[in-house]
């Protein structure tokens, strides 16, 4: 069911005033109530409207009428485009916001993901450095995508570590242990012997990322 939204609360969350109406300066029909209502989405939100079904019939019909442009222009407004980008675009700079990077994946590697591995701690890292930094919050596919890499690039890191860390001498030790591993008919009392001298080893290798 779709929720009916008080007249105080489409005042507060939708009305454009002073410095977003000079914003509207220059567009008209479809394009002015387009992009009203992406600045005002954006506003309310913290991030852009997926599509036309996001945004509420009700305030569809209330912006449309500060504007002064028939809602039905709305039917012809491009959710897909140069015309919705360039409009993205100055939604962003209205709101001194940028588009999450690459650059912004990789401090999540470094700075979250060395020391965190709950994939829900991890997104909310994330989205408390993105509302810190005014990064505009990508999409959900996205940001599972991000932490995703993240995650797996801080593994490959710690790994690189603790294998520079370990003494030469352990290694064919470590990797007979593993052979072992897929063998059910070893003797499980000395593996369990060479389970904690090689544990050691590695504990001491690792420092902190083996303490946890």
């Amino acid at each position: 069911m779709v929720r009916v939204l008080e007249e105080d609360e489409l005042g507060g969350n939708w009305t454009l005033v002073g410095e977003e109406l000079d914003q509207l300066s220059g567009r008209r029909g479809a394009t002015k109530l387009g992009f009203a209502l992406m600045l005002r989405f954006y506003a309310v939100h913290g991030r852009f409207p997926a599509g036309r079904a996001e945004i509420p019939d009700q305030v569809v019909a209330y912006v449309a009428r500060l504007v002064d442009v028939p809602s039905s222009e709305l039917g012809l407004y491009e959710w897909d485009g140069r015309t919705i980008k360039a409009h993205r675009g100055d939604v962003r700079r209205y709101f001194g916001f940028r588009e999450c990077s690459l650059a912004d994946a990789d401090w999540l590697a470094v700075k979250v993901c060395g020391k965190e591995r709950q994939v829900d701690r991890v997104r909310a890292e994330l989205l408390a450095y993105l509302r810190e930094e005014r990064i505009e919050p990508p999409a959900r596919d996205r940001i599972r995508r991000i932490i995703g890499t993240a995650l797996r690039q801080a593994e490959q890191s710690q790994t690189a570590h603790i294998s520079s860390r370990l003494p030469a001498e352990a290694i064919p030790r470590l990797l007979a242990l593993i052979g072992k591993s897929a063998d059910p008919g070893g003797d499980a009392e000395s593996e369990a012997e060479d389970d904690g001298v090689l544990f050691g080893v590695a504990e001491a290798a690792g420092g902190w990322m083996c303490s946890r």
